[in-house]
């Protein structure tokens, strides 16, 4: 990190003092700086046989001549004295309070000769720490897409494939890859009480069963056999159907209220990174919510 302002030599001196009279034994000094510093090394070439005033003068003068190398590790010092505030181990040594006294002072000194340093150091932190955080966001963003144009290769592989049957499991596995990229917690096709579950998912802490369907479009005996399912279950289970060719207009005008249905324009929306999974889901279960329309698909969706 290189500051835009030079630390004043007062700052200098003033810290001098500070590292001065904080502790009374030199253990805890040594201690204190071994456990501020980056670069620890330069603690053994300290003759620590000497008194405090030299140790630290010592110290400041070898850190302050090669600032290429421990410019950071001063600041590190002036920040880790500045924020000083527990003097309780000069207590034992002190009858009258002198020592705290003045220790206190030469604290507060350096706090004021590096007040303009330290802020804009803070500032260059907060700065690089939102760096950070963009670059970490870009990173994702772009691996998002990666792995999205990748399930769109496989999604264009299973829509070619002629062996319905395999066509089916290959949808599944492609669904448990796309619900766990977007860490909706996904759990493969299993049967209870003999019933077969597509798969299952956690999205806003709320249970989804999930139906798959590649092959026509979905009928209104489709839609009540996965109802009756859902709703077997615990009473805030919510039900998702995914049927890439749709429902018939017939089963749309029956009276289904314990799920939401997605399709194949939903799911390119989703691998086209024009909106999220969780975006979808949550918009679906809320137009649901709203006006009873279970099936309501992307194109649609924001008219």
């Amino acid at each position: 990190m290189q500051p835009n302002k030079k630390i004043s030599p007062q700052a200098i001196l003033s810290l001098q003092e500070a590292l001065s009279v904080i502790f009374w034994r030199k253990e805890d000094l040594q201690q204190f700086i071994k456990l501020t510093l980056d670069d620890t090394l330069i603690i053994g070439t300290i003759n620590w046989t000497l008194t405090k005033r030299e140790i630290v003068k010592e110290l400041l003068n070898r850190m302050t001549n090669r600032l290429d190398l421990f410019e950071n590790d001063l600041m590190n010092l002036i920040l880790a004295v500045t924020d000083f505030n527990d003097f309780s181990n000069l207590k034992y040594w002190d009858d009258d309070g002198s020592k705290t006294k003045k220790a206190k002072e030469a604290v507060n000194n350096l706090r004021n000769y590096s007040k303009g340093f330290i802020q804009i150091t803070k500032e260059q932190e907060e700065a690089k720490e939102r760096k950070a955080k963009a670059d970490q966001s870009t990173k994702k963003a772009l691996s998002l897409e990666n792995e999205l144009y990748k399930l769109k290769e496989e999604f264009n592989k299973i829509a070619i494939n002629k062996n319905f049957q395999q066509r089916g499991f290959q949808f599944e596995k492609f669904l448990y890859s796309l619900f766990l990229l977007f860490d909706l917690d996904p759990k493969g096709s299993f049967k209870i009480n003999g019933e077969q579950i597509d798969g299952a998912f956690t999205f806003q802490n709320t249970d989804y069963l999930l139906e798959a369907k590649w092959a026509i479009e979905v009928n209104r005996s489709d839609l009540a056999t996965f109802c009756f399912k859902v709703q077997t279950k615990l009473k805030n289970t919510v039900g998702l159907l995914i049927s890439i060719d749709g429902v018939t207009s017939e089963a749309i005008c029956s009276d289904f209220k314990s799920i939401i249905i997605m399709d194949g324009i939903d799911l390119l929306a989703i691998l086209d990174n024009r909106i999220s999974l969780h975006d979808l889901l949550f918009k679906k279960r809320r137009k649901a919510s709203e006006t009873g329309n279970i099936y309501v698909n992307f194109n649609d969706l924001f008219k």
